[in-house]
């Protein structure tokens, strides 16, 4: 057992120099941004509350349960986790028992019975930081796949919600062209007694009656696209085969009862862009690729190992516990390398090229998380004007509308300026669901920009578990 101790101290005392470049975060440089607390509601964990939707709410929760895509990040995760700790046991001694028993011999005789049994206690001190570097990294590549899961967990919350808000839209618009439809078939109907008691004409019945089919038309491709959302929202969600095709999805609030943010800060909060999960990923994976260089120089110097054994051996199995029977060894081997054709360099160079790769890598993940950070900004910002300008025009037409009826009842116009305005009303009231559903987008992709709530604090609060 003093043996075992003597290996065991070797460990906790072997803290050598540490081979290879010690991480310094890449120089950003970042735009002045507002405060940061402007935007909590768009970075809390569950930012989708914000709608004030129960229906929203639980299929949000139902999605981060049983998506399948989420299921496999979580599966790397755990893979990334299992990494870590074999990484940690490399820094360990390895003890293992065993024993054998046999007979050797050659011609000149049978030769003797041997036997033995054992404790064996191995240890390569790491002096030059092989194995703390290759934990280093280990735990690096933890954190980028826990942030990789945190991008598709934030990815498939932003989706869900944007296919909820689709769902509504088309619903909204579905129940628009039905109503115009009724007006448009009643319409048929006056001229077709019109028509039958020779007070209008064959081409102004058929106006009216084609007026009338295209806004069927337009009421079948609106059912269409909403049978389309639905199945990939079952999909998002997890829903089974059989639950896709039986079961229908709830609906919450009526697309205008939603409730929207009064008012979005028009700075850009540099700070709050660093705790996005794809960027959190990206400096992971540089930090993980530093340490590997510092891995790949240790190959350049010799490794020390130290061996023990304690145990018995006998030549009778019946006597291998005596008192004479006992038997140990203490070694150690250095191995140092000499020629290994260009290898060493290689490997070497291959991970300095994986270092500046990452480091691209993360420099572009920052610049695009401006980007999208910017542009949805903007979105939120002109999305709300055309919607109040597209809502002015509703009315307005609207009020144009009962006016050239009551003109058309009268004879004062004929049914192509009716028509001509239904036509335009239809569009405006189209194209007013249309931008409410694009203010709800422009909300989820500011959320979706600004990280969504999961922040680096969480990921190393996770990593230690």
């Amino acid at each position: 057992m003093k043996l075992i101790h003597l290996v065991t101290a070797c460990a906790v005392f072997s803290a050598g120099c540490m081979l290879g470049p010690n991480y310094q975060r890449p120089y950003n440089e970042l735009a002045q941004g507002a405060d940061a607390s402007n935007y909590s509601v768009f970075t809390q964990q569950n930012w989708w509350t914000m709608f004030g939707d129960e229906v929203l709410n639980e299929m949000e929760d139902t999605a981060l349960k049983y998506n399948w895509d989420l299921k496999a990040a979580v599966a790397r995760v755990d893979q990334a986790r299992a990494a870590v700790t074999i990484a940690s046991a490399n820094q360990l001694p390895s003890l293992a028992a065993g024993g054998n028993t046999g007979r050797e011999g050659n011609s000149a005789g049978s030769g003797e019975s041997l036997s033995r049994v054992g404790l064996n206690a191995s240890f390569e001190l790491d002096l030059w930081g092989k194995y703390r570097r290759m934990k280093e990294s280990a735990r690096a590549k933890l954190l980028a796949t826990e942030a990789a899961r945190d991008t598709v967990r934030l990815a498939l919350t932003s989706d869900v919600a944007k296919q909820y808000f689709s769902l509504l839209m088309l619903e909204h618009q579905i129940e628009i062209a039905q109503r115009t439809l009724a007006a448009r078939q009643e319409n048929v109907r006056i001229y077709q007694t019109r028509y039958e008691a020779g007070y209008a004409t064959e081409v102004d019945l058929r106006r009216v009656q084609a007026n009338m089919s295209s806004v069927k038309a337009e009421e079948e491709n609106l059912r269409l696209q909403l049978s389309k959302t639905e199945t990939a929202l079952a999909v998002l969600l997890g829903k089974s085969p059989r639950e896709i095709v039986e079961e229908k999805l709830a609906r919450g609030k009526h697309l205008s009862d939603l409730t929207l943010v009064p008012d979005v800060p028009a700075d850009l909060p540099s700070d709050l862009l660093e705790r996005r999960p794809d960027v959190m990923s990206a400096e992971e994976n540089l930090i993980a690729a530093n340490a590997d260089i510092g891995v790949a120089r240790t190959a350049y110097f010799p490794s020390i190992s130290l061996t023990a054994a304690a145990g018995y051996a006998s030549s009778a199995l019946t006597n291998l516990f005596s008192g004479g029977a006992g038997v140990w060894n203490l070694a150690g081997s250095v191995a140092a390398p000499i020629f290994e054709g260009g290898k060493i360099k290689a490997e070497n160079k291959q991970a300095e090229a994986r270092y500046r790769e990452a480091l691209a890598n993360y420099q572009k993940t920052v610049q695009l998380a401006f980007k999208e950070a910017l542009d949805a900004l903007n979105s939120n910002q002109m999305y709300r004007q055309i919607y109040d300008s597209y809502l002015a025009q509703t009315s307005d037409m609207r009020r144009s509308y009962e006016l050239t009826k009551k003109q058309e009842d009268a004879g004062l116009i004929g049914v192509t300026d009716l028509l001509s305005v239904e036509e335009t009303l239809l569009s405006a009231e189209m194209n007013l669901a249309t931008a409410r559903n694009n203010e709800l987008d422009a909300v989820v992709d500011l959320a979706k920009a600004l990280g969504g709530g999961w922040t680096r604090q969480d990921m190393k609060d996770t990593a230690k578990k």
